[in-house]
């Protein structure tokens, strides 16, 4: 390492971050005390306010039963509205147009029974290549659903021959040319393989103006990368809470639907009891009336100890606020693209994300030429007490979380690879 580590601890001193608010798991291995996290794009740390919090909505349950739904602290029955216009903040949307419910692939389901209307030649869903299994197999399902064949109805966009990202040229270029077959562009805004952060506004113009619904996969974008989904004239996205929004595993997702579809009697949706208007919804009637807001797209009422770890994080983002975060990571993803640029000559890796960082979020993915993934990330582990997420066969990938990642875990990173990698002809 030429860089050394009295540097990356000057850095922490002047631009700290919001380590305190979190819970760092100890070190595995190595000769620090603490893990230097950079999974984050897979599993976001707990924060310390969550507890608490959660054990208040358990203790409502313990005092109040049946009637905590109105007579808790956090009344039960409108719960779901004080993660609303945090939420909708985080993603640029109005509150009518947000809600937080299920999970990701179950909202995108959803969301696709509204919004994936196959009809004559325009039947076709575009995805990239690299797209997370499981919208790939929502996309195909859905496909098959209507009818079609899934391997001739799903597109999936390829990097042009020599480069590692499918770039917005390369959709757009497709646009123009078999936009008129396309039903459903459904990309996700930050590629969870290559981190690459796809330009959502050109991308939307594009596809709306080629007459296809436009919706988002916001998984690794959401919290990571500042959002203007209201002002993109995005149709729809959707996104989780585990990653990024640090609220637990398996925790809940969000759902977009802009204004323009809110109240439109000609759209279908699968309806339930959270569907219909709140102040009627007690009046137990058999047809639903759902209000003129995203909310209509909710069916079960939701699951408030699940809601309460969201609510603590996205009040979390509130505080510290998107724009400040995206300024440290970017601070803090170049100082890693600069320690790595140390590390990775002969030796075999390579970063496959992009290096301007306007088209990346905080996720740097490596790329090694010699072993498994699986095994290079258990050895930072349990060798030096790096924690990064692998992605067989050949894909590491580490994410200098704004909220919580210090400079010295990202030192930690570079000396840890140096360490472990050998160079090539040694």
């Amino acid at each position: 390492m030429h860089t050394p580590e009295n540097e990356a601890l000057r850095r922490d001193a002047d631009d700290p971050g919001h380590r305190h608010l979190f819970h760092i798991p100890p070190a595995d291995g190595g000769r620090y005390p603490d893990t230097a996290y950079l999974a984050g794009n897979s599993l976001g740390l707990q924060p310390r306010a969550t507890r608490d919090e959660l054990l208040a909505d358990l203790d409502a349950w313990q005092r109040l039963g049946v009637e905590g739904h109105l007579e808790s602290e956090r009344p039960w029955l409108p719960y779901h509205e004080l993660l609303t216009a945090p939420a909708a903040r985080l993603v640029g949307a109005l509150p009518a147009e947000t809600v937080v419910m299920n999970s990701l692939t179950v909202n995108l389901h959803l969301l696709m029974v509204s919004f994936y209307r196959p009809a004559g030649e325009r039947t076709r869903i575009v995805i990239e290549d690299s797209a997370f299994p499981s919208d790939s197999y929502a996309v195909r399902s859905q496909a098959r659903f209507h009818g079609l064949d899934p391997d001739t109805t799903v597109v999936r966009l390829k990097p042009r021959p020599g480069s590692d990202t499918l770039g917005t040229e390369d959709v757009l270029d497709f646009l123009a040319r078999e936009g008129h077959t396309v039903a459903l562009l459904m990309l996700g805004g930050v590629n969870y393989l290559t981190g690459e952060l796809m330009d959502i506004p050109a991308i939307t113009a594009a596809g709306r103006a080629a007459g296809a619904v436009v919706g988002w996969d916001l998984a690794h974008a959401a919290g990571n990368v500042p959002l203007a989904l209201h002002d993109w004239d995005v149709d729809f996205a959707a996104w989780c809470s585990y990653k990024y929004l640090n609220s637990g595993p398996g925790a809940l997702g969000g759902v977009f639907v802009h204004e323009r579809h809110l109240g439109d009697p000609s759209i279908q949706r699968f309806e339930g009891w959270w569907s219909t208007e709140a102040a009627t919804r007690f009046e137990m009637t058999p047809v639903s009336r759902p209000p003129a807001t995203v909310e209509a797209w909710q069916i079960s009422n939701p699951p408030i100890f699940a809601m309460g770890p969201v609510r603590t994080s996205l009040e979390l983002f509130d505080s510290v606020g998107m724009p400040a975060l995206r300024e440290r990571s970017l601070r803090l993803t170049a100082w890693l693209e600069q320690l790595l640029d140390e590390v990775t000559p002969g030796r075999p890796l390579s970063v496959v994300t992009p290096r301007d960082p306007a088209r990346r979020g905080c996720q740097l993915s490596v790329r090694i030429g010699v072993g498994s993934a699986n095994e290079l990330t258990k050895r930072l582990r349990h060798e030096h007490g790096v924690v990064a997420d692998a992605r067989e066969p050949d894909i590491v990938r580490f994410a200098p979380v704004p909220l919580y990642s210090t400079y010295h875990d990202c030192w930690r990173v570079a000396e840890a690879l140096a360490a472990t990698v050998e160079k090539e002809g040694s």
